[in-house]
């Protein structure tokens, strides 16, 4: 794996949109994002076509590969942040520039429809890269968890998975090592087939829904298929973040119907990760450690930042 360099005080972030369109609210929301950050004593670098609408729902997936393309490839820019989710981040997977990508390795977080472009990088080019708050939501968020989360992990280099506070879960006793995928459900239903795929090979899979959006029998079809794509043959542990549906009906109860009790690796659960308030940091391509006979049930075994 490809370990980038840390982030430190006086560094440039560049920021860019390559889900839904930045429009309405969402400016005066970014550029209050921006002052935050500012004001912790960063730089913001906001990308060509970050206000771009071209299609009336979103910008062209050229404009939003190239916006990441010369992010990378900007010798000023030290990390990259992606403003908000949406739904179509996944155009842009045939535009990027991998090569590129890996001689320029630093530091690109998000979360939600991000995650199938930081997953990709993750998988094309073994550089780590970081599912957690997207840039706009620093701003949006009532508490400063999910911001200070980031800080924790991408300047200061911290291995641990949240907070002492966080609670974790035993939905399934086991032990397990290896290096994380995942991110937001819907979002990697679509890559574990076809030209642009995941490997889930020994890997520790953590998954999050967005409820307000995805229905039990919603998020049940997304996990049947990864069952139907002998996902949960390879993978080697589970981790299960936030899902709030109104009918209280919880992601752990769709897994385990899912599953049938046919697999033996571990599962936990945790609410700090997902579409929440508290979004800790988790890098992919990172190695883990499931063990449930531990208080804390899951924690990173090696660096993810140098």
């Amino acid at each position: 794996m490809i370990v980038p360099e840390r982030l430190h005080l006086g560094d440039t972030i560049g920021v860019v949109a390559p889900s839904n369109p930045i429009i309405g609210d969402n400016i005066e929301e970014l550029n209050k994002a921006k002052e935050m950050v500012e004001k912790m004593g960063f730089k913001v670098k906001f990308s060509n076509h970050i206000y771009a609408n071209t299609y009336g729902y979103s910008s062209t997936p050229q404009e939003k590969a190239e916006d990441i393309n010369a992010m990378f490839q900007d010798k000023e820019v030290k990390m990259i942040w992606c403003a908000k989710g949406g739904e179509n981040s996944n155009t842009v997977l045939e535009y990027l520039n991998y090569e590129e990508i890996k001689k320029n390795p630093k530091i690109i977080c998000g979360y939600s429809d991000a995650a199938s472009i930081i997953s990709m990088i993750n998988e094309k080019t073994d550089l780590i890269t970081f599912n957690g708050t997207n840039f706009k939501t620093i701003a949006t968020d009532e508490t400063d968890y999910s911001f200070k989360e980031a800080m924790k992990r991408l300047v200061e280099g911290d291995l641990e998975l949240g907070t002492k506070e966080n609670k974790y879960e035993v939905i399934k006793e086991g032990y397990a090592e290896g290096r994380l995928v995942g991110g937001n459900l819907s979002i990697i239903r679509g890559i574990v087939s076809g030209k642009y795929k995941l490997n889930f090979e020994n890997k520790i899979l953590f998954l999050e829904e967005f409820g307000l959006e995805t229905s039990p029998s919603l998020a049940s079809n997304y996990l049947f298929y990864l069952k139907q794509n002998g996902i949960f043959n390879q993978i080697k542990g589970l981790w299960l973040g936030n899902y709030n549906h109104e009918s209280k009906i919880s992601l752990e109860q769709i897994v385990l119907d899912t599953l049938e009790n046919q697999y033996s690796f571990p599962i936990i659960k945790s609410d700090n990760f997902g579409h929440i308030e508290t979004k800790t940091v988790i890098p992919i391509g990172t190695k883990a450690r499931i063990d449930t006979n531990q208080s804390r049930k899951i924690k990173l075994i090696e660096q993810c930042v140098k």
